[in-house]
């Protein structure tokens, strides 16, 4: 099934619609889950407000092409900045075999919307490296993550990515780091104006991210155990074979690989620092796992190990919507 993605073609994005609605195939049968929780963002005010009204027809509707449009935008950013060998649609296979990997990530919510932002914060920062108006770009990056925090406080880990990056990617200039933290402040800044103008200047501290360091309450059910072993050897593999092929790249790809990892490292942390966060704002991880995990599949030329991790991929998919539809 591999090589059905390994090609750069129009098709393959047909081969990604049939791949989604297959992955999330509960939505047919059971109702889609509504999760939005009020202490982690604007974007949870908005579903509430308006999504919990919905259609559970739409909600479906809106959850796929969401999925979509995320797994399709990330893959052709990848192919453009040349980050694999050969170019295909493996990147937007894998964003849409992770989505399924939990029960939980199978909802609405915010996260799933703080993707949208994430993969264009993403885009932003792997062409930090020659932009011919670096501050420009700099402090863009600033007002996103700034955007993204109001949206979704959990997105606030970025800030560390976004220093990792300018620290590698850009040798250092005192003025390029107070364009960052001004770009951070600019979004705040209107947000308390806003408040103070309508007298509700009290309300400032809900848009502010409330960390928390717990463990959260993982539910060791089998579906989960399960998902986590395959996911951390689908993981290995795609680290494994990058280690093969990163050598050979040139300086800026290299990274952005680097800042790829990172961005795995720091955004599983999500569920551990913040408040209420749970297990599902590890849903943000999927974007830059997506791109390491398909390493798995794009860089080995016989198919033989890259089926069977698509297939173990599929195993705990096929799991989860069956518990999903069972309850």
């Amino acid at each position: 099934m591999v090589f059905l993605f390994k090609d750069k073609s129009v098709i393959n994005i047909l081969f990604l619609v049939i791949l989604s609605i297959g992955v999330h195939f509960h939505f047919l049968i059971s109702q889609p889950l509504l999760i939005a929780n009020s202490n982690d963002g604007f974007i949870s005010l908005i579903l509430q407000q308006y999504f919990s009204k919905l259609d559970t027809s739409l909600l479906f509707v809106i959850y796929i092409l969401s999925l979509l449009i995320q797994a399709v935008r990330f893959n052709l950013l990848l192919n453009e900045l040349k980050m694999f060998q050969q170019s295909g649609y493996t990147v937007g296979m894998t964003y849409i075999l992770l989505s399924g990997f939990t029960t939980v990530w199978c909802s609405i919510s915010a996260v799933l919307f703080a993707n949208f932002l994430l993969i264009w914060l993403f885009t932003k920062i792997l062409k930090m490296y020659n932009h011919p108006s670096p501050k420009t770009l700099i402090f863009n990056i600033g007002i996103i993550v700034g955007i993204s925090i109001i949206g979704y406080h959990p997105t606030a880990l970025m800030i560390l990515v976004i220093l990792f990056s300018l620290g590698i990617m850009r040798s250092f200039k005192i003025q390029e780091w107070f364009v960052l933290l001004m770009g951070l402040i600019i979004p705040y800044y209107f947000l308390g104006s806003y408040l103070f103008f309508n007298n509700h200047l009290n309300l400032f501290f809900n848009y502010l991210p409330k960390f928390q360091f717990v463990l959260p309450s993982l539910q060791l059910k089998t579906s989960f155990t399960i998902s986590a072993i395959v996911l951390a050897i689908a993981f290995l593999a795609g680290l494994y074979n990058w280690q093969q092929f990163n050598s050979r790249l040139v300086i800026q790809l290299r990274k952005n690989w680097s800042t790829i990892l990172i961005m795995c490292l720091v955004l599983i942390l999500a569920p551990f620092i913040f408040k209420q966060a749970g297990v599902l704002s590890a849903f943000l991880c999927i974007v830059p796992l997506s791109a390491m995990v398909s390493n798995a599949f794009s860089f080995p030329k016989r198919f033989i190990l890259p089926n069977l991790l698509f297939i173990l991929m599929i195993i705990v998919v096929v799991y989860n919507n069956w518990q999903l539809i069972k309850n």
